[in-house]
């Protein structure tokens, strides 16, 4: 026998679910997880790096084709990485614009900027401004942050800081 209902009937159906919520959890481990990947972002836009013990697994890893060379395979690299990070741009921040959580990862899409005012890698300082995008996807176990794909435009952040194009280079012969 299939059992049928009248649109009110569904509606109200329907609606109980809705002001119910969630019943397996699953939205609420998202919530959870969104609101870490933020207070992660302000603990280091306030440079507060020993919080990020609270959000950060201690064998985190981090991926980025934007930085190949910067290998982060666990939380104290990972502080080493952003103590750089201020070192070179004192006054950065970050700021997220977009948040959407499923299962255990978190994308997010945001904002950089700040002033180059220290040394980055292998480019010296230039005090100039930069205002980045960036992208990327966190993946979480037992409330922790235990994974990381991010990236960014590097051309066009090396662009804004005056590194690209490279001057030209005279042929030797």
């Amino acid at each position: 026998m299939v059992a049928r209902l009248c649109l009110r009937c569904l509606a109200t159906v329907v609606a109980s679910i809705l002001m119910i919520g969630c019943l397996c959890g699953t939205c609420e481990e998202a919530t959870k997880n969104k609101e870490i990947v933020l207070a992660s972002m302000e603990a280091m836009n306030r440079g507060e790096l020993d919080a990020l013990d609270g959000y950060y697994a201690a064998d985190y890893v981090r991926h980025c084709p934007a930085t190949p060379d910067v290998e982060v395979t666990n939380l104290e690299a990972f502080k080493a990485m952003v103590t750089g990070w201020m070192e070179a741009f004192p006054d950065a921040e970050m700021t997220v614009n977009h948040l959407i959580a499923e299962d255990n990862m978190v994308a997010f899409w945001g904002a950089f900027s700040g002033t180059h005012d220290g040394p980055m890698g292998p480019y010296p300082a230039t005090g100039k401004r930069l205002e980045s995008q960036f992208a990327g996807m966190h993946r979480f176990a037992d409330g922790m942050i235990v994974e990381t794909w991010v990236t960014w435009d590097s051309l066009s952040d090396l662009t804004q800081l005056g590194f690209y194009p490279p001057e030209p280079v005279e042929a030797v012969e």
